[in-house]
């Protein structure tokens, strides 16, 4: 277990900088849109919207497989919180992006790249 939930937290660690270096200067920790930021559809985020909170899901997944049993229902915890996140972070870029639905319907997957719709 300590093995998969390594590499589980390594696959998380590549998404989530894969999805901070493909937002670029449009990186924002807080739910506002940077004012200068472009809705970016490429790279990481041509298959996923939410790519940075797949990672964090990914790598406390992944903690908890190598730590503890005990520690999964808080990696779940995290799953919905984060969800939540995505969700009102949907609404914020739907309001400030007047092609965000557009890029919705585009990509139906929002965590895992890999995910299917």
């Amino acid at each position: 277990m300590v093995v998969a939930g390594g590499v589980l937290a390594g696959l998380g660690y590549a998404l989530l900088i894969a999805g901070i270096l493909g937002l670029g200067g449009s990186f924002a920790v807080f739910l506002r849109p940077v004012p200068s930021a472009t809705l970016v559809t490429t790279g990481v985020y041509a298959r996923a919207r939410h790519p940075i909170n797949g990672g964090w899901i990914l790598v406390g997944l992944g903690f908890a497989l190598a730590l503890s049993p005990w520690a999964l229902p808080l990696a779940g915890l995290l799953a919905l919180e984060l969800d939540g996140k995505s969700r009102v972070e949907e609404r914020a870029l739907m309001a400030h992006y007047p092609d965000y639905r557009a890029y919705r319907q585009r990509v139906p997957r929002r965590f895992f790249p890999l995910e299917r719709g």
